[in-house]
């Protein structure tokens, strides 16, 4: 008898300590679009990876100025062509599309930044909620001797599996900050 009052006493205290662990603990959240902090990029984690979810117009912001593009109201702009070394597929992939610095010239960033324009930095949001910054520099041919594009057709066809718009960078050794079906392009400056 004194043995099952034992028993019980212990239970009892332990079924009160997972209960008050499982209370102040923060809750998980698996990765996904409703996470965007801890989304896994396909490229990263699953190179077959579906499309992503809301294809739409890329909006790009700068202070109080903003654009909308699609592959519709890009094809008239002037075009560049890449070719790049997908670590990934362990292939060599050409893109076409628009520098992103002809993007961003329009709402007011210098394509030859110096001084405090070097503070600036592009965040580039996925439909996915993935998400890749670069500096201006990094994205400003007068400075860096990358190009990065944001492209709608891959080896002459137009973007099917990664949605219409993808952002590439020609220099990174794996496309860890490549953006498919990018939705937002925030430029911001560091303080």
């Amino acid at each position: 008898m004194k043995l099952s009052i034992v028993n019980s006493a212990i239970f009892t205290g332990f079924l009160a300590v997972a209960t008050a662990a499982a209370h102040t603990q923060p809750q998980s959240t698996p990765p996904g679009p409703t996470n965007p902090m801890g989304a896994m990029h396909g490229d990263e984690m699953n190179p077959g990876h579906v499309a992503p979810t809301n294809p739409g117009p890329l909006e790009i912001r700068f202070g109080d100025k903003s654009s909308s593009w699609t592959p519709s109201t890009l094809a008239p702009l002037s075009r560049t062509t890449v070719t790049v070394h997908n670590e990934h597929t362990k292939a060599d992939e050409t893109y076409a599309g628009v520098p992103l610095i002809s993007l961003l010239t329009p709402l007011g960033v210098s394509d030859k930044p110096h001084g405090k324009d070097l503070r600036l930095y592009v965040v580039a949001v996925g439909s996915d909620g993935y998400e890749a910054v670069y500096s201006v520099g990094e994205v400003t041919p007068d400075i860096h001797d990358a190009t990065v594009i944001v492209a709608d057709a891959e080896n002459g066809k137009p973007l099917v599996s990664d949605g219409p718009l993808k952002l590439i960078d020609t220099r990174d050794k794996r496309p860890a900050r490549w953006v498919r079906n990018p939705v937002a392009i925030k430029v911001l400056a560091a303080q």
